[in-house]
Parts: C-alpha cells; structure tokens; sequence
C-alpha cells in the first residue's frame, strides 16, 4: 500500500476514534447527572428505555474503538491493508468501507457462509 493511502486511513481512524472517545464522555456525564423524579411510571419507564438504548449504542462504539486502536496498531506495524487468512492485500474500496477490517472480501464472504451453514 502507498505511503499516502497509509497516512490517509490513518487519519480517517485517528479522527473517528476521537470522535467516539468525546461521545464516551458525554455518555459518562450523563449518567452521573442528577437523577430526574418521575411520579408517572410510564414516564419513568420512557427514560430507562431511553438510558438502556443509549447505554447499547454506546457498547457498540466501545467495540469500535478497539478495533480502530488494533488497525492503528496494524499501521504502526506494517500488516495495515493486508488479509488476516490468505495474506492478500485488501481492495482499497473495501478499506475505505470499512477501515477496520482484517480480511479482504473474499475471504469474509466464505467466513460469513460458514457461519450463515453454521446458523451462527
């Protein structure tokens, strides 16, 4: 991979990680504002479906984050753009997809019908 395509994913990741890292803080700050008194249960029920909705979004970007840090770490070490099984460069279309994938689209579409015969 050139030298630029490097640079230019390594900034599209390094900024979508700080992005998600501003919205984990925003999330911590407000589950620890103070809690509102709802008398009406069906109030009450709305807003712990609101925070539960929230909280899986956030768990979400939580799993994110790690795989953006491990294709940072991939850049560092050279192995960025290359697929995990078959050692094949990954297509840039695919990367500029999905930045944070291991394996190029062959072998994903066989991994993901092994698991659909599975029914994983």
């Amino acid at each position: 991979m050139k030298k630029d395509d490097i640079e230019y994913f390594k900034d599209l990741l390094t900024n979508r990680l700080e992005e998600l890292l501003s919205h984990a803080d925003n999330t911590v700050s407000g589950m620890t504002a103070p809690k509102e008194n709802f008398p009406d249960p069906a109030d009450r029920a709305t807003l712990e479906a609101d925070r539960n909705f929230m909280l899986r979004i956030r768990d979400r970007e939580n799993k994110l984050i790690k795989k953006i840090k491990k294709a940072l770490e991939r850049i560092d070490d050279g192995t960025f753009g290359v697929c995990e099984k078959c050692g094949e460069d990954i297509s840039a279309s695919r990367l500029k997809a999905r930045p944070v994938t291991t394996l190029c689209i062959d072998c994903k579409t066989k991994e993901e019908a092994f698991e659909k015969a599975l029914g994983l």
